[in-house]
């Protein structure tokens, strides 16, 4: 039997503050398997923990309690400038947070692969120049095509957003409430009362 795609087994993620007395601030806590390719909408309020999740599944972000892997490598055990091979976050700038790194990368193991198996699409730009959102909905279903594994995350400030998630995507994921849940479609998410909470006048 062949290792999933990506696995998030027990991963939490706490964030803490305080001195004297420490409280905990953010409670991420994911379980979910990709077994192979797919295309996957990730939505959920900000502050909720959507790049938070994604920093774990590409290795910057260190996860408080259980592990990530990537085709069956632990993507914390591999080598900081390879772990890109595996999982890439295309983000914006701003949001990069830098992390500590726990060790030397010549004590970690080298990259599986060569391309990245895992493409992370945070809040992509879907420009509406003529042509755009076609070039962008073409070229997730050739990584998917190709066997690669993709999440697009939006925040939705327009109905076209749903409408472009709905039509490219095979399954969705929520995140909110320090939990990641999955939902096979969108009108399964949809129908969810804290997502229609989330979603406001936009909800279907």
């Amino acid at each position: 039997m062949s290792a999933p795609l990506l696995a998030l087994e027990g991963v939490s993620k706490v964030y803490r503050r305080g001195i004297v007395r420490r409280v905990t601030a953010f409670r991420l806590d994911v379980d979910l398997r990709f077994d192979g390719p797919a295309i996957v909408g990730v939505m959920g309020p900000n502050g909720a923990g959507k790049t938070t999740l994604f920093e774990m599944i590409a290795g910057s972000n260190v996860p408080s309690a259980g592990r990530v892997t990537v085709a069956g490598s632990d993507i914390q055990r591999v080598r900081y400038a390879e772990r890109d091979r595996l999982a890439i976050h295309y983000h914006q700038s701003y949001q990069v947070r830098r992390f500590a790194r726990t060790w030397p990368s010549f004590m970690l193991e080298r990259a599986s692969s060569s391309y990245p198996r895992v493409h992370l699409f945070d809040e992509p730009q879907f420009n509406t120049q003529d042509g755009y959102i076609g070039f962008m909905l073409d070229f997730f279903r050739h990584l998917r095509a190709e066997g690669r594994l993709v999440f697009i995350c939006l925040h939705p400030t327009a109905v076209l957003h749903l409408e472009l998630l709905n039509e490219v995507c095979e399954s969705f994921v929520f995140v909110s409430g320090g939990r990641a849940t999955r939902f096979s479609t969108f009108a399964e998410m949809a129908g969810q009362p804290d997502v229609r909470n989330y979603l406001g006048a936009l909800a279907p």
